[in-house]
């Protein structure tokens, strides 16, 4: 899979992709991670990529000159000349897209290709968006200086799903916002299934040795070889965590009867 990232700073992913699983996955040719620098692509003498907004207002736009010569160097057309079911996406990141999440992960790890331009300043001149991008994807309500986090974030989601890139494929599932456990084969690469699929809840809490730390002992549950019980105490800490830091997603969750008694008790201070 390849990443093309058209970016004013492409110093800045020179740290951030040489680490660990990224430079791993790249180093074993699994992904492709290039980083274009948009002032190549404005030919003035200051080369300049920024100009004020029509209407007045405080900050600068992106000019659509330079990101659309840009796009043209990696051969993107205008999305209308491209088959809209084709392997490639042009993402706009900006504050105004929608939210990025595990779900979008997916789909894109499905891609040969994914294009990320980097919003700076007041943002990217919108005729960009309405003839290239495919989609406008933000990472959260808050505003960055520039889309250059957030295409590192893209990236990183999106690899560690991609076939071969982890060192166990299962990892990518048996966590938050992982599939359902109706999608997860009973047996994975070994991995038991007294491990959960996470179906959209938080990932319950990890212990390892020693059982002991800092006057703090490991559940005892998770210490018995029982896995019935463990699986049953796994999903209670999912839903207990869940509904601590993220209640919004038990409305979206697929979860059975004996998850909705367990999360009224939960509720009720159990």
């Amino acid at each position: 899979m390849r990443f093309d990232i058209v970016t004013i700073f492409p110093g800045f992913f020179d740290s951030v992709f040489a680490q660990g699983i990224v430079r791993r996955a790249q180093a074993g040719n699994l992904v492709e991670i290039h980083a274009h620098d948009l002032r190549s692509f404005a030919h003035d003498r200051h080369r300049t990529v920024d100009d004020r907004p029509f209407g007045g207002g405080e900050g600068m736009v992106l000019k659509p000159e330079p990101l659309a010569e840009a796009l043209q160097s990696l051969a993107i057309p205008p999305r209308h000349h491209r088959d809209p079911g084709g392997a490639t996406r042009v993402v706009l990141l900006s504050a105004q897209g929608r939210v990025f999440n595990q779900a979008m992960a997916r789909q894109f790890a499905q891609l040969q290709r994914v294009v990320l331009l980097c919003g700076r300043y007041e943002g990217v001149d919108e005729r960009i968006n309405d003839l290239y991008c495919d989609m406008e994807l933000s990472i959260g309500d808050y505003v960055l200086s520039g889309g250059e986090p957030a295409a590192a974030v893209v990236v990183d989601a999106t690899m560690r799903l991609i076939p071969g890139v982890l060192g166990n494929q299962a990892s990518g599932e048996f966590e938050s916002f992982g599939v359902a456990d109706a999608e997860i084969d009973a047996d994975i690469d070994g991995v038991p299934r007294s491990q959960h699929g996470s179906g959209g809840l938080l990932d319950y809490p990890h212990y390892t040795r020693p059982a002991d730390f800092g006057g703090l002992h490991a559940p005892d549950v998770l210490l018995n070889g029982d896995h019935a019980q463990i699986r049953r105490w796994r999903r209670e800490q999912q839903l207990r965590k869940t509904l601590r830091n993220r209640p919004d997603l038990l409305e979206q969750a697929p979860l059975s009867a004996a998850d909705r008694q367990m999360l009224e008790t939960l509720r009720n201070g159990g």
